[in-house]
């Protein structure tokens, strides 16, 4: 893979572990709405060729397939391609979906006509690469779209509040630098012959149940905020509890139990030279 060092290696090992920590599938299943009005308003031609980065467990690629888009989805987390296969199955939509790193994909040039990743491709830690690579995939005219959490946005803090309690790994720029406008120019400085970036709020950031139960389950099903909880002793995870708890009830805009914040990200449209 790339010649990795022995620490990229490990780097990667450790992030495969904490994507397959949790349960995803559950998590994004409060997600899968947003992810299908989103998809709605890029206006992807049915029988068009797409690639999801980072599909997780295909909450838009099964939604693509469904509108008669050719779908492949691609994910280093084995369960979650497991889980997204399984999905496909069920509903009979024929989705091609492979276990594979953003950073490598294993598709000839210019092999898709849209190259997509909701919130997935700007965790992968070479980011160079990771545009590199879907440059590379998407054909000439094509478009490359991502939706990335901002640094500033509800998400972002997230996860600063996770790296106020457990160091970030040393080697990896921050995955919210995909939601830099300026961060983003640079990285798409080559091979594009149009950018446009807008700041949007995700469309549905809501669960049924309270603070204190949105962060245990963020805890128990999604992945970062479980192997954060994981490295700390009981004192350590019942300060990050805190921490989290209050930043939820901070930002909740709602009330009788049930918990909605606003949750911004950066969509990116890159149009390839």
């Amino acid at each position: 893979m790339n010649n990795l060092t022995p620490e990229m290696q490990a780097l990667k090992a450790k992030l495969k572990a904490t994507w397959m920590a949790g349960e995803y599938a559950t998590f994004a299943k409060y997600l899968e709405p947003g992810a299908i009005e989103i998809l709605s308003n890029l206006n992807i031609a049915p029988g068009s060729r797409m690639l999801d980065v980072g599909c997780g467990a295909g909450q838009i690629a099964i939604p693509a397939a469904r509108a008669g888009i050719k779908v492949t989805g691609v994910d280093i987390a084995t369960n979650l391609i497991e889980e997204a296969r399984r999905r496909a199955e069920a509903e009979g939509l024929a989705v091609q979906f492979e276990e594979a790193d953003a950073e490598d994909l294993p598709f000839p040039d210019a092999s898709f006509d849209t190259v997509v990743s909701l919130v997935g491709a700007m965790f992968a830690p070479r980011p160079d690469r990771v545009a590199a690579e879907m440059i590379r995939v998407c054909r000439p005219g094509g478009r490359i779209i991502m939706a990335n959490w901002t640094p500033t946005g509800f998400v972002g803090q997230m996860f600063k509040v996770n790296g106020q309690h457990v160091r970030p790994p040393a080697m990896m720029p921050a995955p919210v630098l995909w939601g830099d406008e300026s961060t983003v120019r640079d990285r798409f400085r080559a091979g594009i012959s149009d950018l446009k970036l807008a700041r949007r709020i995700y469309p549905s950031f809501k669960y049924p149940f309270a603070v204190p139960e949105v962060v245990e389950f963020f805890r128990e099903f999604y992945g970062p905020t479980n192997r954060a909880f994981a490295a700390l002793d009981s004192a350590g995870q019942t300060a990050l509890r805190r921490d989290l708890e209050q930043l939820w009830a901070a930002n909740n805009r709602s009330a009788n139990g049930v918990t909605h914040v606003e949750a911004e990200y950066l969509e990116v449209i890159a149009t390839r030279a």
